[in-house]
């Protein structure tokens, strides 16, 4: 299949990490717990987990030619006691991330940490994934079949107004943030791709206040702490609202959410709307893109406020 193809097919899948629910009433939701009682509660778990657990570290010392550069996770224990635990890996990175107003801990074991673009919050990624709980049981596996994923929820605006538009869970975001992508492909004859063998390989350990809390899934019962592989071959500068601004730019704040920044107070985050300051000129044009892509932020009243943020300037 070729490459564009493939992209445009998933260009309109949106990760949000279940399947459709048979049951009319949807999935099934149980009372929350407190978030920071259940994120000490997670983070053990995490931490048995990491402490019991070893990854096919050796196969990535010394690839065969077969090698799919995927990892993989099995317990210490019989013929694997001396395995070196996942929580003792050089590669496991520790991070906090706060959510909800809760400090939780996400673990991302950055095995290879890639060559290429590395995305922001804001940006979309082109990942093969795989999903379990730490039972083992798989819930989702896209191994075979990358897909795109917008990194952030946003909202699109259409004939009936805005739609918001669901991203992965939090702990996906974040833990991508952590890989970079391959540096190009090949088109082989048959129109199939190989990326080059320098992508970002891993897996992303997240507590259940940083995937689905105390909402049930297909396969994710609730309060399920969650793991993720992952490689990640590509990414895209995203520009949501087709702008000019690529969306991670809209965060005047920079704080990381890009929600909370609304220019014009109509309800719709900046980096959702296409016209920032709500005086009728649209922000593309409000600005300078430079041949090199680059731009130029114009303030023709020189007060301070780029003419894009501000209402008192416009065409």
């Amino acid at each position: 299949m070729r490459l564009n193809k493939i992209m445009m097919i998933c260009l309109m899948a949106f990760l949000v990490f279940s399947c459709d629910n048979d049951d009319d009433d949807g999935p099934e939701v149980t009372p929350p717990r407190d978030r920071g009682e259940q994120a000490i509660e997670d983070d053990q778990a995490l931490i048995d987990y990491l402490s019991t657990h070893f990854y096919n570290y050796e196969e990535f010392e010394e690839p065969s030619e077969e090698f799919d550069y995927v990892v993989r996770f099995d317990t210490i224990a019989g013929e694997n006691i001396d395995k070196t635990p996942i929580i003792e890996s050089e590669k496991l990175i520790t991070k906090t991330v706060n959510f909800q107003g809760v400090d939780q801990q996400l673990y991302v074991l950055v095995e290879r940490e890639g060559a290429g673009e590395q995305p922001t919050f804001a940006d979309s990624a082109y990942v093969a994934y795989e999903g379990e709980l730490l039972s083992g049981n798989v819930f989702d596996s896209r191994l075979k079949s990358p897909l795109w994923f917008n990194l952030t929820s946003y909202y699109e605006v259409g004939i009936q107004g805005p739609s918001l538009r669901p991203g992965p869970v939090k702990g996906f975001s974040e833990g991508m943030e952590e890989f970079r992508a391959a540096t190009g492909f090949i088109t082989n004859p048959d129109n199939t791709i190989t990326w080059n063998n320098d992508y970002g390989v891993g897996a992303i350990f997240m507590p259940s206040g940083l995937a689905y809390f105390n909402t049930a899934q297909n396969g994710i019962p609730s309060y399920s702490p969650l793991i993720f592989k992952v490689n990640l071959f590509k990414v895209n500068d995203a520009d949501h609202d087709r702008d000019g601004i690529e969306s991670f730019m809209e965060d005047l704040d920079g704080d990381g959410d890009l929600f909370n920044d609304d220019t014009d107070e109509d309800g719709l985050p900046n980096f959702s709307d296409a016209d920032d300051d709500g005086d009728g000129t649209l922000t593309k044009d409000e600005i300078e893109i430079k041949e090199d892509g680059s731009i130029i932020f114009t303030d023709s009243n020189d007060d301070g406020t780029p003419d894009y943020l501000d209402p008192d300037v416009f065409k």
